[in-house]
C-alpha cells in the first residue's frame, strides 16, 4: 500500500528546494479537486480544522492529501483499516503518540531540516536570512541525525500491527536501520581524500574520523606536544635567550586563535555538507520521512474524530460505476466542530442523478452543498466524516461552481465566463463525478436563463454524474420534476427563520425583503438615507 502511495506522490525532499513548505503540493487541473473547486470549498480552512499533526512532515502530508485526494478505493480502505486498528489498540496508539511527540521536539525534526537546508556561517558571520545560521553545523548535525535515529528506534519497539498499511509504514522506519545513511548517522564517519566511509566501509584504509565537535582530543594533544617540543628543542638550537623565547610565544599565539575557524570550516566543508547531500538524495531517507508523515496524518484523523463533538464514522466505500453518496445526520466538518447546536441533515444522492435545492437566501443551501463535497473529500483521504453513518463511492472528480465575476481584461462578459467554466466541468465529468452548481446562466435575461439552464441540466442528466443545482428558479425545477427527472429539496423556514434542515419540496419564496432589512438596505432604509437619516 505504501508503495502505491509513493507512486502517486513524489517525496517531499524532492520538492523542497529551500526547506519544509506546507503548501508545496497544490491541486491539479485534472485532479479529483481542481484549483477553482479547491478555493470554493475552503480546503485551506478544512485543513486547519483537521490538522492535529505533531510534525512538519505530518502537516505537509495532510495538506497534500487534501489538495490531491485519492481515487484508489483500495488505498482508502487500507487507511480506514489502519484507523480502526489504532482506535482499538490503545498500546499501539500511545506508542505512536510518544514517537511523534519526541520527533516534534524543537531540537529534533526542525534541526534535521536545518541540517539539510541551512548555511553555516562559522563564528564571525551574521545571519541575514532564516537559512543562515551561526556556527559550523555541529548542533544541527547531532540533533538532526538523532531525530531520525530515535524515530527508527522508537518504531522498532512498537508492537507489530495487523493492518498492512500500518505495518508497511512501521516496517519502513524499522528497515532504515539497515541502510547506509543510518550507518553514517550512527557513526563513526570517516573520510579519505575522495569519499565518506562508514565503519564497515573503512576497513584498513587510512582515513580521518569525524567528531561532530570542535573539541578534538587527538588533534589538541598533537598540537600541545608539538608546542612543548618547540619549547624544549628550538631555543637551544637557535641559541635564544629567555626574552627571545617570550617573543617566540607571541608568534605561536595566532595558532590557537586560528584553531576554531580552521577545524570548524574543515568539518563543515569536508563532512557536514557532504553528509547532508547524501541524506537529501538518499531514497531511504525520503521513505522514512514519508512514512513518518503518513503515521502523523493517521493520528490527526483520530484526534479530529475525538474532538469533533458530534458523531463521526468511517464511511462504507461502495464499488459502483457511478457516483453515490448516502449519509445520515451529516454535519459540516468546519462549521459544526465545537457547535453543539449545529443541525444535521440526511443526504441521499443515489437513485436520482439530478438534485435541485431551492429556498430563500441565508437558508443554508450553500452550507449543505459544501458539507457534501467536503465530506466526500474527507472520505477520499481515508478520514472519518461527520455523520452517524454513511456509504459512498469514490468520486473521480469533484466540481463546485459558483457565479463568476469576469475580469475587465478577459474580453468577455459574466455570462460567457460562467458558461465557459460550466462547459469545462461538463466535458471533464463522468458518471463517477460529483458536480455542484450554485446557480446557472447568470448575467442574461430570465427567459434565456431558463432555457440554457434546462439544456445544461439535461446534458448533465444524460452524462449520469451526480449533479446538484442550487437555484431560485423554481420554474426550472418544476419542469424537470414534471418529467420525473431528479429530486427536489428545499431548505426549511419557520416563519421568517431558517431551521437549516433540508426537506422535500420546491421553495417559491425568496425572503429577499427580510435579508434587505437585516443588512439595512430595504426600501424603508433607502428612503431614510435619502432623507438624511443615519448611515
Amino acid at each position: 500500500m505504501f508503495e502505491r502511495l509513493r507512486q502517486l506522490y513524489p517525496p517531499f525532499l524532492s520538492l523542497w528546494r529551500e526547506g519544509p513548505e506546507i503548501t508545496a503540493v497544490r491541486p491539479q487541473e485534472d485532479g479529483v479537486v481542481d484549483p477553482p473547486t479547491y478555493e470554493t470549498l475552503e480546503i485551506e480552512t478544512l485543513f486547519q480544522v483537521l490538522d492535529g499533526t505533531r510534525t512538519q512532515i505530518g502537516r505537509a502530508t495532510l495538506h497534500r492529501s487534501l489538495a490531491r485526494p485519492l481515487r484508489d478505493r483500495e488505498l482508502i480502505l487500507a487507511k480506514q483499516e489502519a484507523l480502526r486498528e489504532l482506535q482499538d489498540d490503545t498500546a499501539l496508539r500511545q506508542g505512536l503518540e510518544g514517537l511523534l511527540t519526541n520527533a516534534a521536539r524543537p531540537d529534533r525534526e526542525a534541526e534535521f531540516y536545518k541540517l539539510l537546508y541551512c548555511f553555516f556561517l562559522g563564528s564571525v558571520g551574521s545571519p541575514v536570512s532564516a537559512k543562515e545560521v551561526r556556527g559550523y553545523g555541529y548542533e544541527a548535525y547531532v540533533n538532526g541525525t538523532r531525530f531520525v535515529l530515535e524515530t527508527v528506534e522508537a518504531a522498532r519497539k512498537l508492537p507489530q500491527p495487523r493492518s498492512p498499511y500500518l505495518r508497511q509504514l512501521l516496517d519502513t522506519l524499522r528497515n532504515f536501520a539497515g541502510s547506509r545513511s543510518h550507518a553514517l548517522m550512527e557513526g563513526p564517519v570517516y573520510r579519505t581524500e575522495k569519499r565518506l566511509l562508514t565503519r564497515e566501509e573503512k576497513g584498513w584504509l587510512p582515513a580521518i574520523r569525524f567528531r561532530p565537535s570542535l573539541f578534538k582530543p587527538g588533534l589538541i594533544a598533537a598540537l600541545v606536544a608539538g608546542l612543548l617540543l618547540l619549547w624544549g628543542v628550538l631555543p637551544p638550537l637557535l641559541d635564544l635567550s629567555r626574552p627571545a623565547i617570550g617573543v617566540l610565544w607571541l608568534f605561536l599565539l595566532p595558532l590557537g586563535v586560528a584553531y576554531t575557524p580552521v577545524v570548524g570550516s574543515f568539518d563543515r566543508d569536508r563532512f557536514i555538507y557532504p553528509l547532508r547531500r547524501v541524506f537529501r538524495e538518499d531514497p531511504a531517507v525520503h521513505q522514512v520521512l514519508e512514512a513518518l508523515g503518513y503515521l502523523d496524518e493517521l493520528m490527526s484523523f483520530l484526534r479530529f474524530g475525538d474532538d469533533f463533538g458530534h458523531p463521526v464514522c468511517l464511511p462504507k466505500m461502495l464499488e459502483d460505476d457511478r457516483h453515490r453518496f448516502i449519509a445520515r445526520e451529516l454535519r459540516n466538518p468546519i462549521l459544526a466542530k465545537g457547535d453543539p447546536d449545529y443541525v444535521p441533515n440526511d443526504v441521499e444522492l443515489d437513485r436520482h442523478r439530478l438534485t435541485f435545492i431551492t429556498g430563500p437566501n441565508s437558508g443554508g443551501k450553500t452550507a449543505i452543498c459544501k458539507t457534501v463535497a467536503q465530506s466526500q473529500i474527507l472520505a477520499q483521504i481515508g478520514c472519518c466524516i461527520p455523520a452517524r453513518e454513511a456509504k459512498l463511492t469514490v468520486a473521480d472528480r469533484i466540481f463546485y461552481q459558483v457565479p463568476e465575476v469576469s475580469a475587465l481584461t478577459s474580453g468577455e462578459g459574466r455570462f460567457a465566463a460562467e458558461l465557459r467554466h460550466t462547459k469545462r466541468i461538463f466535458l471533464a465529468a463522468t458518471p463517477r463525478s460529483l458536480v455542484i452548481l450554485d446557480e446557472l446562466a447568470e448575467g442574461t435575461t430570465y427567459e434565456e436563463r431558463l432555457k440554457i439552464s434546462y439544456d445544461i441540466m439535461e446534458g448533465f442528466h444524460k452524462k449520469g454524474c451526480t449533479t446538484i443545482l442550487v437555484t431560485h428558479n423554481h420554474e426550472l425545477v418544476d419542469k424537470f420534476i414534471r418529467q420525473g427527472i431528479g429530486q427536489a429539496k428545499q431548505v426549511e423556514f419557520v416563519g421568517d427563520h431558517p431551521t437549516h434542515r433540508l426537506i422535500d419540496g420546491i421553495s417559491r419564496v425568496s425572503h429577499a425583503d427580510r435579508v434587505a432589512k437585516e443588512v439595512g438596505f430595504s426600501r424603508e432604509d433607502i428612503e431614510r438615507y435619502l432623507e438624511g437619516g443615519e448611515s
